[in-house]
């Protein structure tokens, strides 16, 4: 690959990371083929998650060496959430602190043609391997990609999919995914098998090997096992190749020309995006802090772990509940009650608040375990999504989600004539299906569209918290919400409620969550 001599800058290559040594292995083979393939640049590589050096040892070992231009390529295929917050993040960090030092961030490697060509390569020394002969328009491709949260990212998957069938003439192309998108691999490729072709090879879209890579080939060989007059073949994943470390040089030269191209026409950060509007603006937040050189560190159990750290309330705070503690005889309620109760006398500023509230059968210790679990809450309306206290979500990872101002949700509500906080339960439950907490405070509506959907429609969240408050249809939905016997529930009778309580109710379960957590860490042995 021809170079500038004259054009020197210095190329940070920050790679995701992996438990695997095998995908660690490859990932620095290929930096030291970028090495010799651009030998005019200094050349350093850190690792997001689990692996060392860390990123930002990484950018150390540039600014040790004297570079006073560098560039950082994500050394991932696609841009999604690693590549647009995580990644920056690392980067604006030593902007920040390095005003001397011009600093550029380069484009993920994307579907650049020197890719096809890998991946051609690949494809046709998997069907070397086979002692049959099949034609091309005979033969289904099964691209698997990695599967993110970001519609964009996994979109390019299917068109990189359709540009391999199309150029190298398969009969057609199936997508699956490794993780959190779907189809998921074992249900894709079962799908595919169905389609009648008499051949299927499966291609990982991915740049090593790793956990997942492995899982995909095993996948792949059950399938083989399941359908003997099936022929499935296994090619390889993108791997250590000139062509891909040109393309991280090429993605390094475009950045310093100020020709980096980002996918930001369909960025659901950037512009509203059907199904994540609610995400457009969303602060550019680092999420792989807690797993940055996680295999160094010393993560001996009783070690001091921010992640289980207790909950520790304002000085303020404190005093209340000493005082609400002190303010009435709390030992005739169960003593798993006791925090949500409280929190609820708190908000409310009346003791007598507790007394008509509702917990069906183990409703605290199911909301708690499906919190630590499913890590996601629903609201009805945004006051209950604002209340809930951000730090403990963030220590728990969960994810908050309100459709109730959603275009799709106002388009459901007028087409189905009913109000915007029951088309925000109806898009929920098609969303995200039973692994939910669902936490209701402001409309009665909400409460009967989620019961009508647990009984008409076997919807089954894991809690349903409904506290709305008012006089219209209000007592009524929360007597039928205690009499749904289908789901773990917590209300109350009569009008009081509203969206401060149903926050109340869901920072009491995370609060006994973290609790939990942080003790069971104190408890375990020190090895």
């Amino acid at each position: 690959m021809p170079v500038n001599k004259e054009n020197t800058f210095g190329i940070v290559v920050a790679g995701h990371g992996s438990r695997d040594p095998d995908g660690i292995q490859e990932f620095e083979q290929l930096v030291e083929l970028i090495k010799k393939r651009a030998p005019q640049h200094i050349v350093s590589h850190g690792y997001l998650e689990f692996a060392s050096p860390t990123i930002d040892q990484a950018v150390i070992t540039q600014l040790d060496a004297g570079a006073r231009q560098v560039v950082m390529v994500p050394g991932v295929l696609l841009a999604a959430s690693h590549a647009k917050n995580d990644m920056p993040s690392e980067l604006l960090a030593f902007a920040q602190t390095h005003p001397g030092i011009d600093f550029h961030f380069g484009a993920p490697l994307g579907l650049h043609p020197l890719l096809l060509q890998v991946v051609q390569e690949r494809i046709v020394a998997a069907e070397a391997q086979s002692p049959h002969t099949v034609r091309r328009d005979d033969t289904c491709l099964v691209l698997v990609g990695r599967g993110t949260t970001d519609p964009d990212a996994n979109g390019e998957v299917s068109k990189f999919a359709r540009m391999i069938e199309e150029g190298m003439g398969f009969g057609t192309a199936f997508v699956c995914y490794s993780g959190t998108a779907k189809p998921l691999v074992a249900d894709g490729l079962r799908a595919a098998a169905k389609l009648g072709y008499a051949r299927l090879i499966v291609v990982p879209f991915f740049l090593f090997d790793g956990v997942l890579v492995k899982r995909i080939y095993a996948a792949a060989d059950d399938l083989q096992e399941r359908e003997p007059n099936l022929e499935v073949l296994k090619a390889g994943y993108l791997g250590v190749h000139p062509n891909v470390a040109d393309v991280i040089i090429a993605r390094a030269q475009e950045a310093v020309e100020g020709r980096t191209a980002m996918n930001c026409a369909l960025c659901k950060y950037r512009v509203q995006i059907v199904g994540f509007e609610e995400q457009v603006g969303e602060p550019q937040r680092a999420h792989h802090l807690k797993v940055r050189g996680l295999l160094e560190k010393d993560v001996t159990p009783g070690n001091d772990n921010p992640e289980f750290a207790p909950y520790v309330p304002h000085p303020i705070e404190a005093e209340s509940f000493r005082i609400i503690a002190a303010g009435r005889d709390w030992s005739v309620f169960p003593a798993a009650h006791l925090t949500i109760l409280q929190r609820l006398v708190h908000t409310s500023g009346d003791f007598n608040a507790v007394d008509d509230i509702y917990f069906s059968t183990g409703a605290v210790e199911t909301g708690i375990r499906a919190l630590l679990r499913c890590k996601r809450i629903v609201t009805d309306v945004t006051m209950v999504q604002t209340g809930l206290k951000r730090a403990l979500l963030e220590q728990l990872g969960i994810e908050t989600w309100c459709g109730v101002h959603d275009h799709e949700t106002a388009l459901l509500a007028a087409a189905q004539d009913i109000t915007r906080s029951a088309a925000g339960i109806r898009r929920a439950w098609e969303k995200f299906g039973n692994d939910i907490v669902l936490a209701i405070g402001d409309a009665p509506t909400a409460i009967m569209e989620a019961t009508r959907l647990i009984r008409e429609h076997g919807w089954r969240p894991q809690l349903v918290i409904g506290l709305p408050v008012g006089f219209v249809g209000t007592c009524e939905a929360k007597a039928d919400l205690k009499r749904c016997l289908q789901v773990p529930r917590i209300t109350n009778s009569g009008t009081r409620g509203g969206s401060p309580w149903a926050a109340s109710v869901v920072n009491g379960l995370m609060i006994d969550a973290v609790n939990r957590l942080a003790s069971i860490d104190a408890d375990l042995p020190v090895s």
